[in-house]
């Protein structure tokens, strides 16, 4: 496949992000951009002149949204499946971000170092949810690299600190039963944590997390407010902080 050439209709269709402003190719069978990918770029606060590397990343969902969201900001986006590496270079440039947004093969499990970048100013991720098949019914073949962590999540977490400079951020959003190994991996190289729980419901357990760990931090954990996506009123709806969030309108806080 061609990176410029149409996208065939059984391989792919046309989406769109930030409530129209962005138009988005992804992979028909295999893994779609969703809630997880708008909320990881939502958090996403690197200044003007910033290096982000997002690892990991698709067919660009949340890749394009932080660009679309930090308009002087340089991106680089990771991904080592041909099929949605080339969607996302596609979708940079149809959304005219090639000027400083980019996507690179690369592979968690040969290190940062072969890459041949220099480290990062910030690096963000939403890594596989499993990385024991015992845990759950094994994947569609589409979709086990998005699912499975085959080098596990620690590999994760010490790729993304070693990605970014002393003092870089590394923002990553998982499951909240796995916040104690994601402390624990992403501290492994030193540096400080903030996490904010994220609720289905403000009565219901959190499911997710997103965690910001600094490389060689020394501020204390910080557990922020949660960010609640809908209220029990039986309409469904977002709530309004997370309707601004998804439509492009409001960012995650991290103080």
């Amino acid at each position: 496949m061609d990176e410029h050439a149409p996208v065939p209709s059984p391989e792919a269709t046309c989406d769109t992000l930030l409530d129209g402003r962005l138009v988005f190719w992804q992979g028909a069978r295999g893994y779609r951009a969703g809630l997880d990918a708008a909320l990881l770029a939502a958090a996403c606060d690197a200044p003007a002149g910033a290096r982000v590397l997002e690892v990991g990343c698709g067919a660009g969902g949340a890749l394009l949204a932080a660009a679309w969201r930090r308009p002087e900001t340089r991106f680089t986006g990771l991904e080592r499946d041909r099929v949605p590496l080339l969607l996302a270079r596609r979708n940079i440039a149809e959304n005219g971000l090639s000027e400083r947004v980019e996507a690179v093969e690369g592979d968690v499990a040969r290190g940062f170092k072969v890459l041949g970048l220099a480290p990062f100013d910030a690096a963000m991720a939403n890594p596989p949810f499993f990385d024991d098949p015992a845990t759950l019914r094994t994947p569609s073949p589409e979709k086990r690299g998005a699912w499975m962590a085959e080098d596990g999540l620690a590999a994760w977490c010490d790729f993304l600190m070693r990605a970014v400079r002393d003092g870089g951020r590394v923002t990553v959003i998982h499951r909240a039963d796995r916040l104690a190994d994601l402390l624990m991996g992403l501290g492994a190289r030193g540096g400080s944590f903030q996490v904010r729980p994220i609720h289905a419901f403000p009565d219901a357990p959190a499911k997710r997390v997103l965690i910001r760990a600094v490389r060689l931090g020394k501020a204390p954990l910080l557990v922020l407010p949660p960010l609640v996506l809908h209220q029990r009123d039986g309409a469904a709806k977002h709530t309004s902080e997370a309707e601004a969030i998804l439509r492009g309108t409001a960012a995650i806080a991290w103080r």
